[in-house]
């Protein structure tokens, strides 16, 4: 969180100071101009520019969120551009023109005291607007990048309070900066941020199909680089730097740095240091100042300029009433009255119900969408072409069967959306977003009849997500290469259990704690069949978690009950009986293990959880029992988990084809942060292997989890197949 708040600090504290300056003029002007019954209008135009700058967050969160996944990426992608292009703008502008900010604006005020209100409530409302909008954006881009908001919102929170501090002290001169200074260092820091939103919007560009060469990598540091390590959490918070970017996204990061660099470093040592008079002390007002003698009479009335200017790069401090009490400032002209409120609610009001319109017209209604009836005789009654974007379908059984009910691609099978056991007589909501291409229902009764509607065609461009539906007959192939290559598995445990059990028979306790380990990898590389061995693997590799004597407990056998005693002591004799039976139950599983039920939908949902099992005990330590080897087990667990994608590869290739290079860059990751545990032999305990070590290996099995997590939803078993 707070390694993606400090960009969101830095501009909230710039674009904060600059509209802050900005109003300090503004209010420093009036009161010296004895003109405070003006105040409220600027503070008008301040409330108006804040009600316009959050009314724009909230179109750009609320609408972008109705859009598909790869017109929000390209959307995403685009306003990251855009904002890169406002900060750069602001950065050069505000380096040139911080010395002389203060003049310009009572310049411009100076105009408005003599136009009425509504010029002076427009001043502060232009002023603060531009400000508030590039951060409004700025912040956006940021929490679309971070995938989160608390952090940026803290941060752009925390800039903006310290920036108003800061030109209260400034106001009140209680304090002094070099503007100048502080503009220049910050800008120079901005640059770097914004390189790195640079390269996010070109990577959502090219996962949203704007851009080509979204696989052509420059750098891939992922098998290398703990991604949920601190320093790789900071890199990407506050940088945007990844471990993987493509060539574009470096040539685009590189080349912005490298001009704007260059022109901003030549912008200020091209400025020539300009002499700057030094502040002198107000003078206090004097209630009845005496006349002082001039040289000569002056030829006419015309207002001199201040005789205390703002020193080059520091904020403006209100100047001192003059002796002469200047001319009345002409006020606006007589209005009928009005309600002193009533111009700041409209003026937050307005804002606020026009990006409510926009949101409401640019995102489908949730709710009182198209109705659609589903029945064994007739599937999509009431269908009709849908507009493009994310659409709720009201889904109502009117016949007398459970049905599943989905909405597919009739040309491909892929399924869009779907809706699992829809009772008779029931209505449920479907969403699903909605692209150009071709849209039809599919009804399922429970008697397996499947009915499928009338096709329909929307219009645009494609991008809606869809998942080709996986039969039991897709999984056939895969299942038997898995049950062949658990047969082998079985039959090595079988031969490996007899020699640890024959090592203990003769006392080499020694060979056994290698055997031990040897045999019980052999069975952990087995973890996509768990579920079907039954009541054996209670047996073989059961914990004592939950038995009424723990470890000592009559009922606590297999690979665990050996690995507590040869790693306590015991001796062979204790160990003869328990090794006796695990052999019994490895060679009974084996026998039985053909003629047991294997579900095909077991393997894609083993595909995650082997491994989540590894990361919730293995790499906790809660199976150790006293072995030390639970970096060895999650390397069996891994192997076991690359064996199950090799037979599923083919079916994820077709519906997920950018899935694999990731998940295999993933588990390269691991598999070398598992090979550094392991050295001369050894096995480096789990709770030997130091903080930084267990959190680069955590984070990277966490990394892999999450890029294995929708295999499970990719491959499942749909009745619209």
């Amino acid at each position: 969180m707070w390694d993606d708040a400090f960009p969101s600090f830095l501009i909230g504290l710039r674009e904060g100071l600059e509209a802050g300056l900005v109003v300090s003029v503004l209010v420093a002007t009036l009161v010296r101009a004895d003109a405070k019954s003006r105040l409220p209008q600027v503070w008008t135009g301040v409330l108006a520019a804040i009600a316009l700058s959050m009314s724009f967050g909230a179109v750009l969160t609320f609408t972008a969120a109705s859009l598909s996944t790869a017109v929000q990426e390209a959307f995403g992608g685009a306003l990251s551009i855009v904002a890169v292009a406002f900060v750069t703008a602001m950065v050069f502008w505000m380096r040139r023109s911080a010395p002389s900010l203060a003049g310009e604006i009572k310049e411009k005020v100076t105009e408005a005291l003599t136009m009425g209100a509504g010029v002076l409530v427009l001043t502060s409302f232009l002023a603060v607007g531009r400000e508030g909008l590039e951060t409004a954006l700025f912040l956006w881009t940021t929490a679309r990048a971070a995938d989160e908001s608390a952090g940026p919102l803290t941060g752009a929170c925390i800039g903006l309070v310290l920036a108003a501090v800061l030109c209260w002290g400034l106001y009140r001169r209680v304090l002094s900066i070099n503007l100048t200074r502080f503009f220049t260092a910050t800008g120079a820091v901005l640059f770097v941020i914004a390189a790195g939103v640079l390269g996010y919007g070109l990577r959502d560009l090219q996962e949203g199909g704007v851009l080509p060469g979204g696989t052509a990598y420059a750098v891939d540091l992922s098998g290398s680089v703990d991604a949920g390590s601190w320093y790789s959490t900071l890199l990407q918070g506050v940088l945007n730097l990844t471990p993987t970017m493509t060539w574009l996204q470096v040539v685009g990061y590189v080349g912005y740095l490298g001009v704007v660099m260059t022109l901003f470093v030549r912008g200020l040592q091209g400025a020539a240091p300009s002499p700057s008079p030094s502040p002198s002390p107000s003078p206090s007002p004097s209630p009845s100042p005496s006349p002082s003698p001039s040289p000569s009479p002056s030829p006419s009335p015309s207002p001199s300029p201040s005789p205390n200017p703002a020193p080059t790069g520091t904020a403006p401090a209100p100047p001192p009433r003059p002796a002469k009490a200047p001319p009345p400032i002409p006020g606006p002209a007589p209005t009928r009255h009005r309600p002193a409120w009533l111009i700041p609610v409209a003026v937050v009001a307005v804002p606020a119900v026009l990006a409510g319109l926009v949101v409401v017209l640019a995102r489908p209604e949730p709710a009182g969408g198209e109705t659609v009836a589903v029945s064994a005789e007739d599937c999509g009654q009431g269908f009709t072409a849908p507009e493009p974007g994310r659409q709720t379908f009201q889904m109502r059984n009117t016949g007398d069967q459970t049905s599943e009910v989905y909405l597919i691609d009739p040309a491909t099978n892929a399924v869009y959306g779907e809706i699992e056991g829809l009772a008779p007589g029931t209505t449920r909501d479907l969403v699903a977003t909605v692209a150009g291409g071709t849209y039809a229902w599919r009804c399922v009764p429970s008697d397996g009849k499947a009915v499928t509607s009338k096709a329909v065609r929307v219009g645009g461009v494609a991008g809606a997500g869809a998942v080709v539906p996986v039969s039991e007959q897709d999984l056939a192939g895969p299942l038997r290469a898995y049950k062949a290559y658990v047969n082998r598995g079985l039959a090595t445990l079988v031969t490996q259990t007899r020699k640890l059990g024959g090592d203990i028979r003769a006392g080499h306790l020694g060979a056994a704690r290698a055997d031990w380990l040897t045999a019980h990898r052999t069975y952990a590389s087995l973890g996509a069949a768990y579920g079907t061995f039954e009541e054996f693997d209670r047996k073989i590799n059961g914990r004592p978690d939950g038995l009424p004597g723990g470890v000592h407990d009559k009922d606590f056998t297999g690979f665990h009950r050996l690995e507590y005693g040869l790693w306590h002591g015991q001796s062979a004799g204790e160990l003869k009986d328990p090794a006796q039976q695990l052999a019994a139950d490895a060679a009974g599983l084996r026998n039985a293990f053909p003629r047991q039920d294997f579900d095909a939908s077991d393997l894609p949902l083993r595909a995650h959880e082997i491994l989540e099992n590894t990361l919730q005990f293995e790499l906790t330590g809660d199976t150790d029992q006293g072995s030390g080897t639970g970096l060895a087990t999650a390397d069996a667990d891994l192997s076991g988990t690359r064996e199950l994608l090799t037979v599923l590869r083919p079916l994820l290739t077709t519906r997920a084809p950018r899935l694999l290079p990731t998940v295999d860059a993933d588990i390269t990751r691991l598999q070398a942060l598992l090979d550094a545990g392991h050295r001369d032999g050894r096995w480096t305990a789990v709770d030997r292997l130091g903080r930084t070590g267990k959190a680069r290996i955590d984070g990277a099995t966490g990394q892999l989890l999450e890029d294995l997590s929708p295999v499970p939803d990719l491959l499942e078993i749909r009745k619209s197949a």
